[in-house]
């Protein structure tokens, strides 16, 4: 614990991972508010499901596109500019009467706007902290995500359900816009300057460790969203249960990624950490109340975190410096397609199979997740005694005639 007093009291390390976090908050809670408000008006997961793979299609285009014009244009000006569409976006699911293809269009556009602030704040981190503090805040910072990925959809499914659809959508623009602005005013964005890649778009993913942390993360998200799903459909919307379940395992997630963000990061780190995930999303199927489900995802909640904070370190260590931020932009990307495709498989095998449906779903992202790194464990770096630094940006410098 000393290491995360350490960084916190580091100038500006704990007001940008608040304020970071509020921002990115609707990560979390918009795939199943879309679930929950969408299913309300239609009556059917499948036609969730259909609005959340627009949303996913938006976000799988946009994600490395706004995160890298940061370098090009600054990161403010884009933050401002995706913020403001996002949220227009969003209000006009919450609150048009429209057909299911109207509520696609919308949801298409929400994603191609989603502002790009993880990609932002992760390329800020290295010029925060020196290198022995860096994995450590890596690991702090998928802590914090956690609060994104799984205390979000809390929020969200108990505002729904107690309030309304369309107040657990608001409460979503609420995140974007407040944490948004907060996050734009921090003055480590005026600080920090992105160079401008040299290289052409999209080669950063012929990185082994890039093209690895993105299908391994859209695999976990995969399997979170999916145990979500599974989660609500459970316990229905009468009830208080889904969002106490849930909050359990944001805990779990919590004290693993916390008690475990000091262990070295050995070529197998990966693995290790998804296979935690897959044994608790496997037991999540054979659990039918509320504490035998709430155990089975404390096992499962303990292995995400530390998964996250392997994928943002081995990042870190192989790219360089200018091109972290789209480096990142695809590693969101993935999470957040697996968010959403998670959710829309979980709700066509809800629709057909009931709950236990969500749970299965869960298991297969989970087993998938824990195979990749396995097979692909020649992609996964060992930084056991090593900086997680990015490689700095080098280039030749002219020198005088003799």
């Amino acid at each position: 614990m000393n290491a995360y007093l350490d960084l916190l009291r580091t100038r500006g390390v704990a007001r940008i991972i608040a304020a970071q976090l509020v921002a990115r908050f609707p990560s979390g809670m918009l795939s199943l508010g879309f679930l929950i408000h969408i299913e309300h008006l239609f009556h059917s997961y499948g036609a969730a499901g259909l609005v959340l793979a627009a949303t996913s299609v938006g976000q799988a285009i946009s994600g490395p596109v706004t995160s890298r014009w940061m370098g090009r244009w600054g990161m403010r000006p884009v933050l401002i500019a995706t913020t403001t569409v996002c949220a227009v976006a969003l209000t006009t699911i919450a609150l048009a009467q429209m057909p299911l293809w109207g509520f696609m269009i919308a949801g298409l556009v929400a994603g191609l706007s989603y502002p790009p602030v993880q990609p932002a704040v992760r390329t800020i981190y290295p010029k925060m902290v020196n290198s022995r503090q860096l994995t450590p805040l890596f690991s702090l910072d998928a802590s914090a995500q956690e609060l994104i990925w799984i205390a979000g959809p809390v929020v969200v499914t108990l505002v729904a359900i107690q309030v309304s659809t369309v107040a657990g959508i608001f409460i979503s623009v609420f995140f974007l816009v407040v944490g948004g602005a907060w996050f734009i005013s921090s003055p480590e964005l005026g600080r920090v300057r992105i160079p401008r890649s040299k290289r052409r778009f999209g080669v950063v993913l012929k990185r082994p460790a890039v093209l690895l942390s993105t299908v391994v993360g859209f695999l976990l998200v995969g399997s979170c969203a999916a145990v979500e799903a599974g989660v609500v459909a459970t316990f229905g919307e009468g009830g208080a249960e889904a969002g106490l379940v849930l909050g359990i395992w944001a805990v779990a997630s919590l004290v693993g990624g916390l008690g475990f963000g000091n262990i070295p990061i050995g070529p197998w780190a990966l693995a290790r950490r998804m296979f935690i995930v897959f044994v608790g999303s496997t037991l999540a199927v054979f659990a039918f109340e509320f504490w035998s489900i709430s155990a089975t995802l404390v096992i499962a909640g303990l292995g995400i975190a530390p998964a996250l904070a392997v994928m943002f370190s081995i990042v870190s260590a192989t790219v360089k410096f200018s091109d972290t931020a789209e480096a990142y932009g695809w590693v969101g990307t993935g999470q957040l397609i697996g968010a959403a495709l998670g959710s829309a498989v979980a709700g066509f095998l809800i629709d057909g199979y009931g709950p236990d449906g969500g749970f299965v779903a869960a298991a297969a992202f989970a087993f998938a997740g824990f195979l990749v790194p396995v097979f692909f464990r020649r992609a996964h770096p060992d930084l056991r005694g090593r900086d997680a630094s990015p490689l700095p940006d080098t280039e030749p410098v002219p020198l005088p005639p003799s």
